[in-house]
């Protein structure tokens, strides 16, 4: 059974005009990363709210089609209930910060203690969770003494700690250095190998080509296509959508270097490499 099942799904914001999502449909297993791109307005913020149920349960507005995470078609359950199923992290992991707790161990607390989970639960969930993401020599720390991919992973555990089905991230490191942006994409594929389906909206196009099994590509609130990266990121009409490819993939297309079994240019350095030097291989031996 599909952990996401998305049929015709249709939004629009209230006292607006257009669609913001138009006859969007597609599945995701269990597990599964998921990696969604596309140019500013395509829709990508609001297909991750409307899987979270924040659409239409809290924005309102006009609604069709329908969402099933699991049994659960989201738009009929309360947004504080189908947190418990689906987490989402935003852009700004200052956002998720309550403010009201000195140590980190107690901000990945906050929501266990909202949801009446008993203590010793409590403290097994929130260990596994800052073991995972590898943070729990920080758990005496002010929250905000964090790096930002410190405080990111923190607002990842204190999510994960409620043992969520999907996890759905929103541009998590655009606001990260480099060393924060891997810590963070290190941390969600530890929790997609265990299981659990991640949903990430990201512009860095070289970490969702590295990472992810699908890629959701949209287009002026349309769906264009879900299909792996190597297959999204090797489209001849891929600039139309306001997308780049990765670098690596840019190169090997200036150069003619393709995978001629799948018909794919190579989306990481490492596949990039493999084939550069079976090719090479190939012409030493013909020699």
């Amino acid at each position: 059974m599909a952990r996401i099942e998305i049929e015709h799904l249709k939004y629009q914001y209230p006292a607006t005009t257009k669609l913001a999502l138009d006859d969007i449909s597609f599945s995701v297993e269990p597990g599964e990363f998921i990696g969604i791109i596309g140019k500013n307005e395509s829709g990508k913020s609001t297909l991750c709210q409307a899987i979270a149920g924040l659409v239409p349960n809290f924005y309102k507005g006009s609604y069709g089609g329908k969402v099933m995470v699991g049994e659960i078609e989201v738009k009929t359950v309360e947004v504080n209930e189908m947190c418990k199923t689906v987490g989402i992290v935003f852009q700004n992991p200052f956002n998720q910060v309550t403010g009201s707790k000195l140590t980190v161990y107690e901000e990945i607390s906050f929501g266990l203690e909202n949801m009446g989970i008993p203590k010793v639960e409590m403290i097994k969930r929130i260990d596994e969770a800052m073991e995972l993401l590898d943070i729990i020599k920080y758990k005496d720390r002010n929250p905000f003494d964090l790096s930002g991919g410190q405080m990111q992973r923190m607002a990842i555990a204190s999510i994960i700690a409620m043992q969520p089905e999907v996890i759905i991230l929103d541009e998590p490191t655009s606001q990260l250095d480099p060393q924060g942006r891997e810590e963070v994409f290190q941390a969600v594929q530890k929790l997609s190998k265990k299981g659990i389906t991640i949903i990430m909206v990201e512009h860095n196009m070289e970490k969702i080509a590295q990472y992810s099994d699908r890629v959701v590509l949209l287009n002026d609130t349309k769906l264009v296509a879900i299909d792996t990266p190597q297959k999204i990121f090797s489209r001849d009409d891929l600039d139309s959508f306001g997308v780049e490819a990765p670098v690596f993939t840019k190169i090997c297309r200036g150069l003619h270097l393709k995978n001629e079994e799948t018909g794919c240019y190579p989306v990481t350095l490492e596949e990039a490499s493999r084939l550069f030097q079976r090719l090479v291989k190939e012409e030493s031996h013909n020699e």
